[in-house]
C-alpha cells in the first residue's frame, strides 16, 4: 500500500487501541454509555468539541474549518453491539458474556476517530461533523440524531461498513439502492383449544399457523416478479403447551425485505389478505400487524462520484468495486439518506487465505489494516466533498 493511503503510524496504532478497547466492552442498543465515554475521551484528547445526548443519545463531534461558511460534511459510525456470545478467542475478546461487536461497529468508530485525528493534524477547508449514533442494530438510532437537529446544515453524509464480501483494500461504492427496505410483521391466531384426541371439537391454531407459513411464501414465489428482489421470512413461531393439547393460540413473527415501493405494498397487502382468508377458512380470529422498519439505503449520484474520487486519491492498493445487486440486509443509515445527500460504502476485510465469515457471527473479526483504509477514505472523502460542494 502506498504511503498516500496510510495515516501517520501513531494514529494507526491509536486506532487499533481504540478498536480493541471498544471490542472488549460492547454495549447493546441505547445502552452505549461506556462506549460514549471512550469516544468523548478521544475527542477531548484531539481537542474536538462535542455534544452528548446522554444514555440512549449520540455523540456529535464538530470541527470547524478555516472557512466557517464553507460546506459541512458528516461522517457517521454506530456505537451498539449485538446480543451474541463471542467465540473468536481473541486476546481482546468481549469481556461481557452474551454481547459482542459482531458487526464491526468497533471498527467503524475507530475509523471515524482516525479520520478526525487526521483532520486535526491537517484541517480541511470546511466543517466536519463526526456522528457516533446509538442503536443501529435495533431501534433506529439514526432517528435520534435527526430528531435532535444535530445535522441541520449538513450538506452531505458518508459512512462505511466492513464486510467479508470484498478483500482488504477494496472499497465498494455503488450508485442507487445499496440495502433493502425492512419491515416487520406479527400474526396472532386465536382458535379453540381442545383435547388432542378430539380435533373435531377444536379449532387448531397450529394448523392455521402452518398454512400461513407456507402460503405466505407464495407471495414472493408466485406473485412477485422474479427480477424484483424481495424476501419474506418467518423467524419466530410460538404455539402449544403439551403434545396432547390442541393449541388455542399461535403467534408468528417475521420480516419483509424489498427494494421497490410497489413490491413492498403488494407484500403488505398480501399478508393481510392471507390472514383474512385463514380466518374465514378455519373460523378463527387472525390479527395481522405490520410494522414499518428501516428505509432503504439509496446513494446519491453526486456523493457516489465524490466517494470514488476519494478512493482514487488514496492510490496504492485501494480500489473501487461495484455491488452487483442490492443487499437484502437493512441499515438505519437509510433514515439519513431520506433527508441528506448520502453515500454508504463497504470496506473489504477478507484476505486470500480467509474463509468467509458473515456479519453477526460469533466468529467475526477483521484484518486490522482496514482501520487505516477506512480512516484514510473518510479523511479524503470529507476533503473532496467540501471542495466539490463549495
Amino acid at each position: 500500500m502506498s504511503t498516500a493511503t496510510v495515516l501517520e503510524g501513531n494514529t494507526f496504532q491509536r486506532m487499533v487501541e481504540l478498536r480493541r478497547t471498544l471490542h472488549e466492552h460492547p454495549e447493546l442498543a441505547f445502552q452505549e454509555v461506556q462506549t460514549a465515554e471512550v469516544i468523548m475521551a478521544e475527542l477531548d484528547r484531539l481537542g474536538i468539541d462535542y455534544e452528548y445526548g446522554g444514555k440512549g443519545g449520540a455523540v456529535i463531534g464538530r470541527l470547524e474549518g478555516k472557512d466557517r461558511s464553507a460546506p459541512t460534511v458528516a461522517l457517521r459510525a454506530e456505537m451498539d453491539a449485538l446480543p451474541v456470545h463471542e467465540r473468536t478467542g481473541l486476546p481482546f475478546a468481549s469481556k461481557v458474556s452474551g454481547r459482542m461487536h459482531a458487526c464491526g461497529h468497533d471498527v467503524h468508530m475507530a475509523t471515524v476517530l482516525g479520520a478526525a485525528a487526521h483532520h486535526v493534524q491537517d484541517p480541511p477547508p470546511g466543517n466536519v461533523v463526526y456522528v457516533f449514533q446509538p442503536a443501529e442494530e435495533r431501534g433506529g438510532g439514526a432517528r435520534v440524531v435527526l430528531e435532535s437537529g444535530a445535522l441541520e446544515g449538513v450538506d452531505a453524509i458518508f459512512a462505511g461498513h466492513v464486510t467479508y464480501h470484498y478483500r482488504v483494500g477494496e472499497i465498494m461504492v455503488s450508485r442507487g439502492t445499496v440495502t433493502a427496505q425492512s419491515d416487520g410483521f406479527g400474526i396472532q391466531i386465536k382458535g379453540k383449544g381442545g383435547h388432542g384426541a378430539r380435533p373435531h371439537e377444536a379449532i387448531d391454531a397450529v394448523v392455521i399457523a402452518g398454512m400461513l407459513i407456507t402460503s405466505i411464501q407464495t407471495l414472493v414465489s408466485r406473485e412477485t416478479d422474479p427480477v424484483h428482489p424481495s424476501v419474506v421470512t418467518i423467524g419466530k413461531v410460538v404455539a402449544g403447551s403439551a403434545p396432547n393439547v390442541i393449541a388455542e393460540e399461535a403467534m408468528l413473527e417475521g420480516t419483509i425485505r424489498t427494494t421497490l415501493p410497489a413490491v413492498r405494498k403488494h407484500l403488505h397487502q398480501g399478508i393481510e389478505r392471507l390472514g383474512r382468508a385463514a380466518a374465514d377458512l378455519y373460523r378463527a380470529d387472525v390479527d395481522v400487524v405490520i410494522r414499518g422498519g428501516y428505509p432503504p439505503v439509496v446513494n446519491s449520484d453526486r456523493e457516489v462520484d465524490i466517494a470514488r474520487e476519494a478512493v482514487r486519491l488514496m492510490g496504492g492498493e485501494a480500489r473501487v468495486v461495484e455491488q452487483e445487486y442490492p443487499s437484502m440486509g437493512a441499515e438505519d443509515f437509510g433514515f439519513f439518506c431520506k433527508q441528506i445527500p448520502s453515500c454508504y460504502v463497504r470496506y473489504g476485510v477478507r484476505t486470500e487465505t480467509d474463509d468467509y465469515i458473515p456479519l453477526h457471527s460469533p466468529l467475526f473479526d477483521v484484518d486490522e489494516r482496514v482501520l487505516e483504509i477506512g480512516a484514510a477514505f473518510l479523511d479524503r472523502v470529507a476533503r473532496v466533498a467540501i471542495a466539490r460542494l463549495a
